[in-house]
């Protein structure tokens, strides 16, 4: 097999045929204060600047050899396209991540009531996204990949009304809460086709508020994973689904929910979901993005990939965004024994992507 580049290398995997290694990438937030160090930007000026938050994704890219820039960093962007109000922490030089400070859905009376504008992808940040992804495209993204990312229905719901009050309704009144999420649904399908034009390779849908340490396995079959297939089946490209948090009671159920791969974080049991699932979809993870990439050393981040690798993972990610503070030599490590060591533990593994490959 010729070498391949790192955007071929994703996309080839992610369409199901052979690679000659692992990736290493994310499709979630990847700025570090590296980057910013390096650009000589304040973290708060980029959410809202589209060269500049291309620029900190492609620094992840330059930096320690990511395959893919991702961009936006932050999980509001649907959120203030459907009316909620943002604190974007534009006068402070402190890392803070834009957050909600006024709900678009205040009370359960207004839950019925609560309607898609029209004008969705005009509204918020989503043009600000959009033109970030045409630049990442027509720049980094002639050698590595360009990714994006949106909430799944529940989690999403979950920015535009109370937390609490969604998983009290979800027990209570769920049919009040299944209504919202079908409203919803068509949102991240209609976002991510605009996203895809825009410019990015593969879309990563986040529903971290339906891991089953917070939502129980059979809500998630119920609410979440019909809504999931449905995402799945309209979404024209490539699309991994993550959810973090504690997966291995749902990772049969996440599997069936049609995406090309599975994104999940350390507390899920990657040998055994391997087992209950098989040789597809694509497994991605599993490291700890605080604990090792923040507080670890490079060593302890190669031993990590290769704990990694040998669980039978496809790819490595972390298993959420990155934390801006990770340190750029644990970065590093992470993408070169990825490199280095990947295809050949595939190999002594007996992975399925290795006799993709052709062995040897």
């Amino acid at each position: 097999m010729s070498k391949l580049s790192a955007r071929e290398r994703v996309l080839e995997q992610l369409a199901g045929r052979p690679v000659d290694r692992p990736t290493c990438y994310s499709g979630m937030g990847n700025a570090t204060t590296a980057g910013l160090e390096k650009l000589g930007l304040r973290f708060a000026e980029v959410h809202g600047d589209p060269a500049k938050m291309a620029a900190l994704a492609a620094s992840s890219v330059e930096l320690f050899g990511y395959e893919a820039a991702v961009a936006p960093f932050d999980l509001c962007v649907e959120a203030e396209a459907l009316g909620c109000r943002m604190n974007t922490y534009e006068s402070l030089d402190a890392l803070l991540y834009p957050t909600i400070k006024e709900k678009a859905i205040k009370s359960q009376e207004e839950i019925s009531r609560f309607a898609v504008p029209s004008d969705l992808r005009q509204r918020g940040r989503i043009p600000i996204i959009r033109e970030a992804l045409r630049q990442l495209r027509a720049g980094v993204g002639r050698e590595a990949a360009v990714g994006t990312y949106l909430l799944g229905p529940f989690t999403l719901a979950g920015q535009l009304m109370e937390l609490d009050q969604l998983f009290m309704l979800s027990l209570g009144e769920r049919e009040l809460i299944r209504g919202l999420l079908r409203k919803l649904t068509p949102v991240v399908v209609e976002l991510a086709e605009d996203f895809l034009q825009a410019g990015a390779d593969f879309i990563t849908i986040r529903e971290m508020g339906a891991a089953s340490d917070i939502l129980s396995p059979r809500a998630f079959q119920d609410l979440v994973q019909p809504l999931l297939q449905e995402i799945a089946s309209r979404i024209s490209g490539p699309k991994i689904l993550h959810i973090c948090g504690q997966t291995d009671k749902i990772v049969e159920m996440m599997a069936g929910c049609g995406y090309d791969a599975l994104s999940v974080e350390q507390k899920n049991d990657v040998s055994a979901t391997r087992t209950k699932i098989g040789s597809g979809p694509l497994v991605f993870g599993n490291l700890d993005a605080f604990n090792l990439l923040v507080k670890g050393s490079p060593g302890q981040v190669r031993e990590a990939v290769q704990a990694a690798l040998d669980a039978g993972v496809d790819s490595i990610w972390p298993g959420c965004d990155i934390w801006p503070e990770a340190k750029l030599e644990n970065l590093q490590a992470m993408v070169e024994t990825t490199n280095s060591e990947g295809a050949g533990r595939w190999h002594r593994n007996g992975h399925p992507s290795a006799a993709l490959a052709g062995g040897g």
